[in-house]
């Protein structure tokens, strides 16, 4: 992923889903599914990002992980950016603020106002 090898990535990370699930870490299936969708974003994929950040965000909020909950919400705010779904956008990144704000991540705020 770092090498911009995304094909590549994406099979890794498809791999690291099927581990996760099979053995119930659902901390690691939530980030395995943010990362699938990060990926497909930065494919331009932004219909199958979306699908994916959803996932994450589903399992991010059932265990309370507030700060992976605002960097999906953020990342999806950007895909509906790129879609140019401007409202849904605003929607997403909105609520990712506010979690930034209410955990004190100043670099997530920062990411979110930008």
């Amino acid at each position: 992923y770092q090498q911009s090898q995304f094909r590549e990535a994406l099979e890794t990370f498809q791999s690291v889903l099927v581990i996760v699930r099979a053995i119930g870490e659902r901390k690691g299936e939530g980030a395995a599914l943010h990362y699938i969708g990060e990926v497909y974003r930065r494919l331009e994929q932004y219909p199958k990002a979306s699908e994916y950040y959803q996932q994450a965000l589903a399992i991010v909020k059932a265990i309370g992980d507030k700060a992976q909950e605002g960097t999906t919400l953020n990342n999806l705010g950007r895909v509906y950016d790129s879609l140019e779904q401007y409202p849904k956008a605003l929607d997403y990144l909105q609520q990712a603020l506010t979690i930034a704000q209410a955990i004190g991540d100043k670099a997530g705020e920062r990411t979110t106002l930008n």
